[in-house]
């Protein structure tokens, strides 16, 4: 249940600590939040975090912590945070536009645009849509992250790239699989499309009419702002990332740009609005505007992504009222960003480590006594134990950016993950074991919580042994014996 905030009269705010403010029944108070944020931040290990709140036209915001724990620079409400992956929502309405426009067809082949497009399976190559890509059934492996170097033509050599390492998991529309290529190749369209980098396209036809004063694609323009930098997981404490962003050839899915949270907010409410700009002039039309919002298809996750995918945007099916949203996360850096447009509500959630969700009470409160939102609890194991056929699930699973080990050992199902490929020669490849049990026949999850929840794991496939682990995206049972080196030659 979402705990509901108590009125500015109480005498034991939400915290159950008497020396932290409580919020105004409409508006938590900057205090508030801050206070609020500052207790969760530390139990996560958030180096720096900065949150707002959104009703109507007024913002809240707050902000806690240090942006660089080396130098010690406090976070505040105009620093920028990398978004990550809430990107993609942002490369979406780029496409809608171009809709708005007449210039994308979102049933119409990808080819239409990029005539030369060639995946590594020449029927999906010719058959995967706009819309595949949109919604994350294009099929294709999504894990990709070379560096095609700085230059205008990233997006353009990525595209070319995908001709030997998009290799096709599912068929075209046929089921989900997060893509982060899937976005990168959307960027490269718009792109096409629009005469413009990426990068320009998105300030001049988003930023600029958003009047976004907070809003950075590079380190170049990170640099003029009150700037995060993001931190990993050390033996002592958070480390500063050893990059500040990832390739440009990744910035449509979620790879570089960075914003302050109530900056993030004023593109939300543009949605909020049906795509209706303040002035009365639009970011979209209300028909693009709201088929994003329209279902396309069912998740196969843990329900933390939403139970079905719009156009973009997550879709979160909880009591109430209808809520949207993303979350996103880049070397060091994670974020959530959830609406609920019926209240002319929003929430954004950015920090620089740590453990985002489990900072994600202070989401839950808000989405409860704000948005009118009952915020399931995540996902646990169950009280009595499930069965589950090991042979089934035990093997090794890969993708380009991570291999996953299923083990049965003498305690039980094992899971460990290590990073692979060019993720790994930046957060190295130390793998990272967990104990597992059942949650059904073909799912496990952790038998302890890890970073604010318990990651689950999903199996595909109808013969004796699965021939997919899903974990948001899939990956493909490794039938080599020699896991690594099959998992180096698909990168």
């Amino acid at each position: 249940m979402a705990r509901s905030i108590p009125p500015q009269a109480a005498a034991t705010p939400a915290s159950g600590r008497s020396d932290v403010p409580s919020p105004a029944e409409s508006m938590p108070t900057p205090e508030y939040l801050e206070a609020r944020l500052a207790e969760l931040a530390e139990q996560a290990g958030i180096p720096g975090a900065s949150i707002a709140v959104r009703v109507g036209d007024r913002t809240v915001a707050a902000a806690v912590g240090v942006l660089d724990t080396e130098f010690g620079h406090p976070a505040t409400t105009d620093s920028l945070f990398q978004v990550g992956s809430i990107t993609k929502v942002w490369t979406t309405t780029l496409v809608m536009q171009l809709v708005d426009e007449g210039l994308i067809d979102l049933d119409a082949p990808v080819r239409t645009y990029l005539p030369d497009l060639r995946l590594v399976d020449e029927d999906a190559s010719a058959l995967v849509t706009i819309r595949h890509l949109l919604c994350h059934t294009g099929g294709f492996e999504g894990e990709l992250y070379d560096d095609f170097g700085r230059g205008h033509d990233a997006l353009e050599l990525m595209t070319a790239g995908l001709a030997t390492r998009a290799e096709q998991l599912f068929p075209p529309g046929s089921t989900f699989s997060y893509c982060n290529s899937g976005f990168d190749l959307l960027g490269r369209v718009v792109e096409v499309l629009t005469g413009r980098t990426w990068e320009t396209a998105l300030r001049e036809r988003i930023v600029v009419p958003l009047g976004l004063a907070h809003v950075a694609n590079d380190a170049a323009e990170s640099i003029l702002h009150r700037t995060a930098i993001g931190h990993l997981g050390g033996a002592d404490g958070p480390v500063k990332a050893p990059i500040h962003h990832m390739s440009r050839s990744g910035g449509p899915s979620g790879g570089m740009l960075a914003m302050s949270a109530s900056d993030l907010l004023e593109f939300a409410a543009a949605h909020v609005r049906r795509g209706l700009l303040p002035d009365g002039t639009r970011l979209l039309s209300e028909a693009s505007a709201l088929a994003m919002r329209e279902p396309q298809v069912e998740i196969i996750g843990d329900g933390r992504l939403g139970r079905s995918w719009g156009l973009g945007w997550n879709l979160y099916d909880w009591p109430g009222e209808a809520v949207i949203g993303h979350d996103g996360g880049t070397i060091g850096h994670s974020a959530m960003l959830r609406v609920v447009p019926s209240r002319e509500f929003s929430i954004a959630l950015l920090t620089n480590g740590g453990a985002l969700y489990l900072a994600y009470d202070l989401v839950r409160e808000l989405l409860g006594s704000l948005g009118g939102v009952e915020v399931p609890d995540l996902p646990a194991p169950p009280a009595e134990p499930v069965s589950i056929d090991a042979g089934y699930v035990v093997g090794t699973y890969a993708s380009p950016a991570l291999i996953v080990d299923v083990a049965e050992t003498e305690d039980g199902l094992t899971v460990t993950s290590r990073a692979h490929g060019p993720i790994a020669e930046i957060v190295g490849e130390d793998s990272a074991g967990s104990r597992v049990v059942a949650a059904d026949a073909r799912t496990l999850i952790t038998a302890e919580r890890e970073g604010g929840r318990h990651p689950m794991y999903i199996f595909l496939g109808d013969g004796a042994q699965a021939e997919f682990l899903h974990v948001g995206r899939a990956m493909r049972r490794v039938r080599d014996t020699d896991a690594e080196r099959e998992a180096a030659d698909s990168a």
